[in-house]
């Protein structure tokens, strides 16, 4: 298998401190990786580079097959290849536009329409993706319009929109309520488990939003990685406790992670 993302020795420092430092990675073809860590740790950081939207200040990265900075890389012909969901791209959709514009409009990499036609071909593939996301009978409701559950579901749609070869999600259960965070994770794991989705990296804090299907995990914090490779070896008690900096037990029923503390003595 290929290497879809792979960082070496990369650190990404602002104003003196390294939001990131020495870190190397790599995404094989097909892997669904899980970034976890506490706030601040560099989850988002790890996330903007292998969107090609940050670069490094040091170390070098590749996103399927293009070095960030290289020669002949072009960041612009790279982007449409990588799909995005997550609250940055939120804040730049129109309210007003439909749930089928929304997701539309990513077909010409735009946030909003102007005066573009769509072919037959790209409607069918937005009403597709919505369809697999539960969002049918949400096409015609204004984006602005949705609860927060509804929108990560058309978020993701259109991330999928552009057939990317690798697919980013930041937090998406985040703000969700026991059932909203329950139905994403169903949906997300469907996703997951289909061989012909692409290679997916998601940031949460939380284990008990890691959907069934996602293989790899790796931990942060304070900019440094603590743990990375197969769900099973990786996450861990130790790790997990680790990586958030107090006593935590990992425990593991059927296809579904859990988390919780050590009662004070």
């Amino acid at each position: 298998m290929s290497d879809v993302l792979e960082l070496v020795d990369v650190s990404v420092v602002r104003d003196g401190r390294a939001l990131v430092d020495d870190v190397s990675w790599s995404v094989k073809e097909g892997e669904r990786w899980v970034i976890l860590g506490p706030n601040g740790a560099g989850k988002t950081t790890l996330l903007n580079i292998a969107s090609s939207y940050l670069f490094p200040t040091k170390g070098s990265a590749t996103i399927l097959g293009e070095q960030l900075g290289g020669v002949g890389t072009d960041v612009f012909d790279l982007r449409p290849r990588i799909g995005i969901a997550g609250v940055a791209m939120a804040e730049k959709l129109p309210k007003r536009q439909t749930v089928l514009q929304t997701v539309l409009t990513a077909a010409y990499g735009m946030t909003a329409t102007w005066h573009e036609n769509y072919d037959p071909v790209d409607e069918d593939r937005a009403r597709a993706f919505l369809d697999r996301l539960g969002m049918t009978e949400f096409l015609d409701r204004k984006f602005g319009t949705l609860s927060e559950g509804e929108r990560k579901r058309t978020l993701i749609a259109r991330a999928m929109m552009t057939d990317p070869e690798l697919l980013l999600l930041d937090e998406p259960a985040a703000g969700l309520d026991l059932g909203g965070r329950e139905d994403l994770v169903r949906r997300l794991g469907r996703l997951a488990r289909d061989p012909l989705a692409p290679s997916m990296i998601m940031v949460t804090h939380h284990v008990e939003e890691i959907a069934p299907g996602f293989t790899h995990v790796l931990m942060i914090r304070q900019g440094k990685v603590l743990a990375a490779g197969p769900m099973e070896t990786e996450l861990s008690s130790r790790n997990l406790s680790l990586c958030f900096g107090l006593p935590l037990i990992v425990e593991h029923t059927g296809d579904r992670y859990t988390a919780h503390g050590l009662p004070l003595s």
